[in-house]
């Protein structure tokens, strides 16, 4: 096995884990794997939890394992290294071949095939950002692999991309601040074969949502938490197995670890405008008793929590923009209006160069804001940059993805209305995606 810690060896581990799956086959990624492997050498309040795995409680003995922040080479460079295009190259077929295939079948449904999202284990999603003495892919934190990651995801769809990442959020917060017993209690389950179903839930349902101004509460016991409130954008929350959740104690917006088959917990589906293949749910907390172990972080963590996820959001954002500007100036070259192709009209050119002008505008700020992640720097500033471009520009992206396709825009016959839809989405989503 390759070094991981080498150049190339955390692509190489994840192309390995992909080729050693039959399933690959069934998808149509085996010609992709290959070629990169040698170029690189889901009606009211139901119990949740149906599933039946435990968590078996390990005790803590002794620091909890940490990635290391990224050496500051000196200078910002966008270019990707050849671990990151060996991952996101076969990342982005994937997206290609199966995800914006089943796109439309999968909005329709409001949920994302299973077959599906048990692939995504193959190709190490939610060990990227587990160190590798726990199983992980390296002992170096890389927030702009996950970014990109997510870019190209969302490309090929961002509904079926947010439900393919959400067990990675939950296995990204415990590796950052999760304790030692934390760490060893639940993170095995993500670097397993068996990927378990779960959400990182920061949002309620109620307008003007700030995320350090919680209405779900914890209160102190005498031996743990007792969680009361309502959450909402739980990813597949009605077959999650373990949530991660944020909720006011003591005035303090903090996280908690909440596994689903605990008495209180409930899910509801509660289907959105957008992102309808992520199965959005609302999850009922009612007297949910959590022991001592169960809170995870500090109010810091929280606040870093919050402002990793918005940068998950932005690079969704940046995926299916991109998505919009490739197939609007396909469509604006061969849409014929006056015996000529549209995209002659200058209105039209403009337009799309707006898109593209905004696209690379989010785009740096985006992975600016992931590279100073990374290296263990304060982003609050970058990352309210890069939340206001993909919320503001991405919402304007797929207004004019509809208005370039005229009445073709409105329909389903076409993906441009879909993409509309769950751009709209990135500028109020909180928690879901971590990066």
């Amino acid at each position: 096995m390759a070094n991981r810690k080498d150049p190339m060896g955390i692509g190489l581990a994840v192309l390995n884990r992909i080729a050693s799956s039959p399933a690959i086959d069934k998808l149509g990624l085996r010609k992709a794997t290959e070629r990169a492997v040698y170029q690189g050498a889901k009606g009211g309040f139901q119990a949740a939890g149906a599933a039946a795995r435990t968590f078996k409680r390990v005790k803590g003995s002794g620091k909890p394992k940490r990635q290391s922040s990224a050496p500051d080479a000196g200078v910002f460079d966008l270019t990707p290294t050849e671990d990151q295009e060996m991952i996101v190259g076969v990342v982005r077929e994937f997206a290609a071949e199966v995800l914006r295939p089943g796109a439309a079948d999968a909005d329709t449904a409001t949920d994302t095939s299973k077959e599906v999202l048990a692939q995504t284990s193959e190709f190490g999603l939610t060990l990227l950002n587990i160190p590798e003495s726990l199983g992980g892919l390296s002992e170096e934190r890389s927030a702009v692999t996950g970014v990109l990651v997510a870019e190209a995801l969302a490309e090929g769809d961002m509904g079926q991309a947010v439900a393919c990442l959400a067990p990675a959020a939950v296995a990204t917060a415990i590796s950052l601040w999760g304790t030692d017993e934390q760490q060893q209690t639940y993170l095995p389950a993500f670097t397993g074969d068996d990927v378990p179903a779960a959400a990182l839930v920061l949002a309620e349902p109620r307008a003007l949502f700030d995320p350090f101004a919680l209405q779900t509460t914890a209160t102190k016991t005498a031996d743990g938490y007792v969680l009361d409130g309502l959450k909402s954008a739980a990813v597949r929350g009605s077959e999650a197995e373990l949530f991660v959740v944020g909720a006011s104690l003591d005035g303090e917006s903090r996280l908690f670890v909440v596994e689903a088959s605990t008495s209180g917990v409930g899910v509801k589906a509660d289907p959105g405008m957008g992102l309808r293949a992520a199965a959005l749910s609302r999850l009922q907390l009612d007297g949910v008793t959590v022991p001592e172990s169960a809170l995870l972080g500090t109010a810091d963590d929280y606040r870093e929590c919050v402002r990793l996820s918005r940068l998950g959001w932005a690079a969704l954002a940046l995926g299916t923009g991109k998505a919009v500007l490739d197939y609007t100036s396909e469509y604006v070259k061969t849409r014929e209006a006056f015996g000529e192709p549209i995209a002659h009209r200058q209105a039209v050119a403009f337009m799309v160069a707006n898109i593209a002008i905004e696209l690379e505008g989010m785009r740096l700020t985006t992975l600016r804001a992931a590279s100073q992640a990374e290296q263990g720097m304060d982003i609050g500033r970058q990352v309210a940059l890069a939340r206001r471009l993909a919320g503001e520009h991405g919402m304007k992206i797929g207004t004019d993805g509809v208005q370039l396709l005229g009445g073709h825009g409105f329909v389903k016959e076409h993906p441009v209305e879909r993409w509309y839809r769950d751009l709209r989405a990135v500028g109020l989503m909180e928690g879901a995606v971590l990066v």
